[in-house]
């Protein structure tokens, strides 16, 4: 069994822009720009925000957090959104998520140029997505992409089980694994709590892509010998033992599943560190773009 170093790959991802940008900034004279979003005072929404823009100065990329009331109008925010969609030094805009209930969410992710959508939820991503062509891509999914290129894990031909059918994982990333592209080109299930014995497909998993959200819901019972698993599951359960009385797992039971696979993500350090990678990935490709610079 190897382990997927999510930290590690994101830690090498951050270096590899951290040089493009000081590049591309002697030949333009600018850096990308990202605005994160964020709406009211949820406490997990903030140790995002500050995560991202602590990311952002890492590696010599401009960063802005708009701080916004909870009170505030559905079409203040739009406006608000369609300032930046129209700022030249900002390359990126993100919403942080979840918002509150009376703004709606689609029409936020609506508003936002899709040149800048680095987030990768605008329907136009996500269509150009699904038929190929070059887009954002949202960016757990890309992370799981990229994972499974640095490691080299065969795919082309593969049978790919995603369990979970989320809009930010589990469509995304069956719809890039069925891409005819490298590291993908696979054969795709996607389960769902629908499907009255899941351990019916996952058993067939050649990579398994669990993302529902359940505590070390997949058992070793669940999987075949030599399987691929990838873990993005973030789950608190009750430890005692721990000094917080809590510990973050996955979907996975990794003691019992690492003992029968061929690679594996850990929960933390495994997919979670890839998301903020390939957001600032994002970020730099609408810059590059906008600038005429390689990607």
């Amino acid at each position: 069994m190897k382990l997927i170093d999510g930290k590690k790959v994101s830690q090498e991802i951050k270096n590899e822009l951290k040089e493009k940008i000081a590049k591309a900034k002697e030949v333009t004279g600018k850096i990308p720009g990202l605005v994160t979003i964020i709406v009211g005072e949820n406490p997990a929404s903030q140790i995002y925000v500050k995560m991202k823009n602590k990311s952002c100065a890492e590696i010599g990329m401009y960063s802005e957090k708009r701080e916004l009331s909870e009170s505030i109008s559905e079409d203040e925010l739009l406006n608000i959104i369609d300032e930046y969609n129209n700022d030249e030094k900002i390359n990126g805009i993100l919403v942080q998520l979840p918002l509150p209930k009376h703004i709606d969410e689609n029409k936020v992710i609506e508003k936002i140029s899709p040149l800048k959508d680095v987030d990768g939820f605008h329907p136009v991503s996500v269509g150009n997505l699904v038929i190929g062509k070059e887009t954002f891509l949202s960016c757990t999914p890309y992370g799981i992409w990229e994972l499974l290129k640095r490691y080299k894990i065969e795919t082309k031909g593969k049978h790919v089980v995603v369990v979970g059918r989320s809009n930010i994982v589990g469509k995304p990333i069956a719809n890039i694994m069925l891409q005819k592209a490298e590291g993908a080109n696979s054969v795709v299930t996607i389960c769902h709590s629908a499907a009255p014995d899941l351990s019916y497909f996952t058993k067939q998993a050649d990579i398994l892509i669990a993302a529902i959200g359940r505590a070390n819901f997949i058992t070793k019972e669940m999987v075949k010998d030599n399987v691929v698993v990838i873990d993005v599951g973030i789950n608190r359960i009750d430890d005692p033992n721990s000094e917080k009385g809590y510990k973050i797992v996955g979907d996975v039971d990794f003691d019992e599943v690492a003992e029968k696979s061929s690679y594996i993500t850990p929960v933390p350090g495994g997919v979670g560190p890839m998301t903020i990678a390939m957001l600032l990935q994002n970020t730099f490709t609408s810059f590059a773009r906008k600038n005429n610079l390689s990607n």
